[in-house]
Parts: C-alpha cells; sequence; structure tokens
C-alpha cells in the first residue's frame, strides 16, 4: 500500500503522533496492515503514551451495566457504551454486550460495576469477578480463591471488591473483603472478616494478614465503589457512624475517611460517590423509600478540597429532591446523571438545573454508571 510505504518512511515520532489521533477501533484495524505497524502499536511505549498522553484530547465514553427482563429467559444484565455528544446527548454507540461466567442470585438481579482504572473495568456477581476492556473486547475471568471454610462455617461475600493499578509492581491488584461466620446462625459474636488480594503479575490471590484493627462493615451501595489517587473506596458503616473505607492500592494499608459532618447515621439519608473536577465527591439523597418533603429535604453534592482532610469536606450544590432510585455518577463536571424509579435513565445540568430524559431504560436498582477513556492495554487469556 501507499499509506504503507510513505508511513515507513516516516520516523517513529511522527508515526506516533500521527496513531495518537485515531480511535483503538481504527487502531485495531491498522495493526492487520503491516508487521511495522503491528509492532509499534502493539508496543508498551504506545500503549503507555496512548493512555496517558495529554496534547491528543481523548472522548470519554460511559459505560452502563444494567439488567433486562424477558419474559421467557428471566433477567439479563448486558453492558452498553454511550457516549456524550457536544449537545449533552447521550447515544448507544455499539450494540450491547454479553459477558460469560457472571450469573445472578435470587437477592441481586444485576451484576456490579465495580470501577474502571486505565481504560478497562471489573465486574462481579458476588462470586465471579470478570476483568473487561470494552474497547478491545477482550476480558479475563479471574480464578476462585483458594480459601476454603472450615467444616460448620460459610462464607459471604459482602460486595467489598475493589480494583486499581499499583506503580510500584507496575501491574494490577484486586482486593475483597468477605465475612466468615457460623454456618447453622447468624452470630456476629463468631463473624470474622477476610481480606485477599489478587496479583494480576503472579496470577494468584494471598490473604492480607497485616491489618492492625477491625474493618467497618462494608455494604454494597449503588454506585459508590470509586477509584482516586490510587486509593479504592466503598461504603462502611462503624460503631452507628457512615464512614468511607478506603485502600490503598500501593501500600494495601486501609483507613476510615469520614464524611461531611452534616451527615447522620440516623438520619437515612443514602449516598454515591464520584469525582467531579478531580475532587472525591459525595452525593447524599434520600433513597426511593424515603417520604420526602419538598420544602425542607434537598439533594446536596459535597467536594473533598484536600483529599484525605476531612474538614476540606464543602457543599458544592444544593438540588432540590428528585423522584429517583439513585444518582450514578458526574459527566464534565456538571450533567449529573440519575436512574427515575421507572428505571429511565436521566441527567440534571448543575449549571442551569434543567432536567432531561434520555432514552435508555434500565429495570429499577439494576443500573450503574462509569466514565472511561478507551485504552489498548491488553489483559492476560485464561479459561474459567
Amino acid at each position: 500500500m501507499m499509506s504503507e510505504g510513505i508511513m515507513k518512511k516516516l520516523p517513529q515520532d511522527v508515526m506516533i503522533y500521527i496513531f495518537l489521533r485515531f480511535s483503538v477501533k481504527s487502531l485495531l484495524r491498522f495493526k492487520l496492515i503491516s508487521k511495522t505497524w503491528y509492532t509499534l502499536i502493539q508496543s508498551s511505549t504506545f500503549i503507555n503514551i496512548h493512555l496517558n498522553g495529554t496534547t491528543i484530547p481523548k472522548k470519554e465514553f460511559i459505560v452502563c451495566s444494567h439488567s433486562i427482563k424477558k419474559e421467557t429467559e428471566g433477567f439479563k444484565n448486558v453492558l452498553s457504551i454511550l457516549y456524550s455528544d457536544d449537545h449533552d446527548n447521550i447515544n448507544i454507540i455499539l450494540p450491547d454486550l454479553d459477558l460469560p461466567y457472571l450469573s445472578f442470585t435470587p437477592f441481586y438481579h444485576f451484576n456490579e460495576l465495580v470501577g474502571t482504572c486505565n481504560g478497562l473495568i471489573v465486574l462481579t456477581d458476588n462470586e465471579d469477578i470478570v476483568l473487561f476492556n470494552p474497547a478491545t473486547k477482550t476480558y479475563m475471568l479471574l480464578p476462585p480463591s483458594p480459601f476454603v471454610c472450615q467444616k460448620g462455617f460459610n462464607r459471604n461475600f459482602i460486595g467489598g471488591v475493589g480494583f486499581g493499578f499499583d506503580p510500584i509492581i507496575n501491574d494490577y491488584k484486586f482486593v475483597r473483603i468477605s465475612e466468615v461466620f457460623l454456618d447453622s446462625y447468624w452470630c456476629p459474636e463468631e463473624k470474622v472478616q477476610k481480606v485477599e488480594v489478587y496479583d494480576m503479575c503472579i496470577d494468584s490471590w494471598r490473604d492480607l494478614n497485616h491489618i492492625d484493627q477491625q474493618l467497618p462493615n462494608v455494604h454494597s451501595y449503588p454506585c459508590f465503589e470509586k477509584l482516586h489517587r490510587g486509593t479504592f473506596h466503598w461504603y462502611a458503616t462503624s460503631d452507628l457512624m457512615d464512614v468511607i473505607l478506603c485502600f490503598d492500592i500501593r501500600t494495601e494499608i486501609f483507613r476510615n475517611m469520614k464524611m461531611p459532618d452534616s451527615s447522620n447515621y440516623f438520619d437515612e439519608m443514602s449516598y454515591s460517590l464520584t469525582v467531579m473536577t478531580e475532587f472525591l465527591t459525595l452525593i447524599c439523597y434520600h433513597g426511593p423509600d424515603s417520604e420526602i418533603n419538598p420544602i425542607r429535604d434537598t439533594m446536596d453534592i459535597w467536594i473533598m478540597i484536600e483529599y484525605g482532610v476531612h474538614e476540606s469536606w464543602t457543599k458544592k450544590h444544593i438540588i432540590k429532591p428528585l423522584p429517583i432510585e439513585y444518582p450514578l455518577t458526574i459527566l464534565r463536571d456538571y450533567l449529573l446523571l440519575l436512574q427515575k424509579k421507572s428505571g429511565l435513565l436521566i441527567w440534571y445540568n448543575l449549571n442551569s438545573n434543567e432536567v432531561r430524559e434520555l432514552d435508555f431504560l434500565a429495570y429499577p436498582r439494576s443500573l450503574s454508571v462509569i466514565g472511561y477513556q478507551e485504552s489498548l492495554i491488553s489483559i492476560p487469556k485464561r479459561g474459567p
């Protein structure tokens, strides 16, 4: 091809600059054109530049994990890839994706979207965990934990799954918090917490034994689990207090972060966690089962100006309550995405207070959403 001959004559840094302007979908096709292009696009150097380069503006896509109910097949969980254009319209850009391995339980008719890191996302059905790259359509099922309960005990996966990149070992880690308890009845005195870490580089789980404190009780709150600044965050309760449980991916140390002083365990508020203008952001709202007083009650959005400093929590927005299941995330630092009680996806413009219904319907209480940027990072192939 003439274009290939011209490209071969160009310096490699010029070729990289040109390739950076194309989508991952185009780059995957380019890999098939020649060995030269394949080698360059597949190289760790190009992949890292593509991931971390700031000179070329990148599109931010939206991944939606949600359930649909079919008359004959029951519930089915799918992934949808959405994109928001310059007019804040949100449209599906790819057909819905099915992921293997994940299933449903009698209590959960959806798969949990754990989070995103470097263009990779993680989903779990509270037992199996799948790592997925939406851009390359590659995925990996994590191996099961080798831990086996003693006779008379059972294990409960409580939704405490985290995921992130460790720059020290230059690879990805997963963390899982579970509870082991007596099989015959629920007895708090006989309940112990277990923390395991999976290192992708060695493809195995290990116990985290250096925890020097009792962890709070982790709860699987819709759209709360968030990776920010190399730390994973969960909603938890400790001594009748709502807290944010934090796990540093690099140091593997847990700590509790207090919510804003106005948050109270007894006020029956619900919470979502996201990031806005690079600040950790807490959304305090009244859940779908709460009785809302439209005059007194509000939805409050707090940002943490100085990460890790409780006193830096600042109330950024006060919104009149909306008939929703829960907030999902904030896009472009001003579009608040929410799921209505009907299951419909809507957004609220924090600048203009405009509310718009979107042409996207999910089964109620099944929708989770994250923004992500495409990446070429490969996922190791392994079977179940």
